[in-house]
């Protein structure tokens, strides 16, 4: 969807936001034992330092290799743009989902020894609720933002 660097640039920036956001939010709500305003308060804290990590691991790292896999599975130009959108989503989520986990599981969690264990743990408790948010959600809302913002050069480039 993005046509140049700026606009990949800005699609990871609102993708990094809304994912992280949510999956705060979530992660707070479970520490916590349920949602309660209080989360929303906390996860917020988190954003300045976790959307910066979030969006580096995904723009130098994990978007170039998934979208080599996801690609090799779905081709644009062959393939309905749903099932495309729809694999490179869920390849990104099978690549940032580790990787964001990994992050939380050194900075949140104390798990000394049982790094593995604790990471491979937080994988399964993220993995369902990214997957979901990604594709129902979060990919829906920062797809038409992304559109709104750049209406205008979208449009030159298909005339």
């Amino acid at each position: 969807m993005p046509k140049n660097r700026f606009q990949e640039i800005i699609f990871t920036l609102l993708m990094s936001f809304f994912m992280v956001l949510a999956m705060e939010i979530y992660n707070t709500a479970l520490l916590q034992g349920g949602m309660s305003n209080s989360c929303f308060i906390h996860a917020l804290s988190e954003l300045p330092f976790m959307i910066p990590l979030c969006f580096a691991t995904s723009y130098f790292l994990m978007d170039r290799i998934a979208s080599g896999i996801a690609f090799r599975m779905a081709d644009p130009k062959r393939d309905h743009p749903v099932l495309v959108t729809l694999v490179r989503a869920g390849v990104t989520v099978c690549f940032m989902c580790p990787s964001m986990s990994l992050w939380a599981t050194l900075i949140f969690k104390q798990a000394g020894v049982q790094i593995a264990a604790v990471w491979l743990q937080t994988v399964a408790i993220n993995f369902p609720m990214a997957l979901c948010w990604q594709i129902f959600f979060c990919g829906p809302l920062v797809r038409f933002l992304f559109r709104l913002i750049f209406r205008r050069q979208l449009q030159e480039c298909t005339l």
